[in-house]
């Protein structure tokens, strides 16, 4: 969001820009009111609204918690990010449908409601929960109260079917469900696939498996705000209606990369496949791994995935391939044992036939796109 002030404030204004880094349960700083500002764009909130009136000032929300008469607004469009959310989930194939949030945090509730309404509109059954929290907390209290309420979610977490897409109100509630699936051993995303919002490149990263996200167009709300108060401190009136900004896509992590499967003992050996196909496991070691007789788990695998066994261990094979090429120098050579191929060769040739390129020319081709 500060990028999308900065960019707007240097390629448009004369802007000299003073930023306060707060929390939402802080008191305004006191050289706001002593230095002679023009207008500030803020997240506002009960706290602080009747300080910030007293600057005198035009004024632009970008929490957009509740309505302050004359102060206009700029926000995420959280319909189109449960849209998204839900569509990414439908795509990979699942029916039953989940949300997690915070109780009290308006956000959370928004898109709770937009996503209850795609859920009821395709037939397909939703559960829910939000952490019990109080409203005289804040923002940031809210959020933390996920942390102490282990035992509650993971007793919701334990009744939820197999296999479920389950949204969540943000990538810092994605983190606390992902937490508690790996206590109790639910597999993610055999199990339940992970969804969040924000794109949060130090909480998404770091969660085990990845966290897939909605990606918000922050950079867009803050230069909305930025240009919309230009227009006021130029005198024009201020809108009297929120204006909403689409977010901009998913980001696909290993959270929700997968296809919901039915069959639980094919979804068992799936995850069989993505956590060794690249030790160089053979159908062999599947078979000697599941329940089924190999004529039974290639016609259920066949009947549920349109492929084999090997098609799966082949294609968890080369999504590493292609990760490796994409984001290290490694070279094929090296490349190889790490995908499960003991000749780099033999991976060429598989590479080629699967993708339509050799190795080199993926690679070239995707640092050509950065």
């Amino acid at each position: 969001m500060l990028r999308g002030v900065a960019s707007f404030a240097q390629s448009r204004t004369n802007w000299s820009l003073l930023h306060q880094e707060m929390t939402l349960d802080m008191s305004l700083p006191a050289w706001l009111s002593a230095t002679h500002i023009q207008g500030v764009i803020v997240r506002a909130d009960k706290a602080t609204i009747g300080s910030l009136r007293e600057l005198n000032v035009p004024l632009i929300d970008v929490r957009c918690h509740e309505h302050f008469e004359g102060i206009p607004q700029i926000e995420t469009d959280d319909q189109l990010v449960a849209k998204l959310a839900f569509d990414h989930l439908w795509d990979r194939g699942f029916r039953r449908f989940a949300f997690c949030g915070f109780q009290h945090a308006h956000y959370s509730a928004t898109r709770l409601r937009f996503f209850k309404n795609l859920v009821a509109g395709a037939g397909c059954p939703l559960s829910f929960y939000e952490t019990p929290t109080r409203r005289d907390l804040s923002l940031t209290q809210i959020e933390q109260c996920g942390v102490n309420d282990e035992s509650q979610l993971s007793e919701w977490l334990r009744s939820l079917t197999p296999p479920t897409g389950l949204f969540v109100c943000n990538d810092i509630r994605g983190q606390q469900v992902l937490n508690a699936c790996r206590t109790l051993d639910v597999a993610i995303p055999d199990d339940i696939a992970v969804i969040g919002v924000d794109d949060d490149d130090v909480i998404c990263p770091l969660t085990d498996p990845p966290l897939s996200s909605v990606r918000p167009d922050a950079e867009m709300v803050g230069y909305r705000a930025a240009e919309i108060l230009q227009e006021m401190i130029n005198g024009l009136p201020a809108p009297e209606s929120i204006e909403y900004v689409p977010p901009t896509s998913v980001v696909q992590r290993l959270s929700t990369q997968v296809i919901a499967i039915e069959d639980r003992e094919v979804a068992r050996v799936c995850k069989y496949i993505r956590d060794h196909a690249c030790d160089g496991i053979d159908v062999h070691d599947v078979a000697e791994f599941t329940t089924l007789s190999r004529r039974q788990l290639e016609r259920r695998f066949r009947s549920e995935l349109g492929g084999t066994p090997h098609d799966e261990i082949v294609k968890v094979q080369i999504a590493r391939v292609e990760k490796l090429l994409r984001e290290t120098t490694l070279t094929l050579e090296q490349i190889a044992p790490l995908a499960g191929y003991s000749h780099k060769e033999h991976l060429s040739k598989i590479f080629k036939r699967r993708t339509g390129k050799s190795p080199g020319e993926y690679r070239r081709h995707h640092a050509a796109q950065k």
